[in-house]
């Protein structure tokens, strides 16, 4: 009912030690024998020397730490054009929640970003501006916002281009056949 054991202890030490084609299989699956990419410094084996690797920038960490959050952009964005009122920006932005938009509003200006106005008089509405620290983003963000029209595909618009010829029966723009 037990395991037998190896005939022999050469074998078993044989049958242990990887091939040098299991090496190599295995740095092309995340082995210690791959070469790191670009921006990658030298892993264990690495030949060339080129240093260790380089670790992220404390200040690019605090900013996607804080803009990487998800409707946080788009709020600077919109706030870019002037003062808008509460209800304004949540239109402006579909799909957030009130919730969510205030939570986010609050951490803006807790970082210095943001201001909130009231606005008096009936009714008492609330505003909502981008300080000089947050508009000085304004370079940032119209920077993003051509990296992304240059190299991140228009998902929605080849979804409507893709869903357009089904729904009309035919190419897109053929509209419906007549029986002429």
């Amino acid at each position: 009912m037990g395991m037998a054991a190896p005939e022999s202890n050469a074998n078993a030490t044989d049958a242990m030690e990887p091939t040098a084609a299991a090496v190599r299989g295995a740095a092309g699956r995340g082995g210690t024998e791959a070469r790191p990419g670009p921006g990658h410094g030298p892993g264990p084996a690495d030949a060339h020397g080129a240093g260790p690797c380089a670790t992220v920038d404390a200040g690019m960490t605090r900013v996607f730490g804080l803009l990487g959050k998800r409707w946080t952009g788009l709020i600077i964005a919109v706030l870019l054009d002037g003062p808008v009122h509460f209800s304004d920006l949540r239109r402006a932005i579909p799909g957030i929640s009130e919730r969510m938009l205030s939570d986010r509003l609050s951490e803006l200006s807790a970082e210095g970003l943001v201001l909130r106005e009231v606005v008096e008089g009936p009714p008492l509405r609330v505003a909502y501006r981008l300080t000089e620290t947050g508009a000085a983003l304004k370079p940032a963000l119209a920077a993003l916002g051509l990296w992304a029209e240059t190299y991140l595909p228009e998902k929605a618009q080849a979804c409507r281009e893709q869903i357009a010829p089904r729904a009309t029966g035919g190419p897109r723009g053929a509209g419906p056949a007549t029986g002429d």
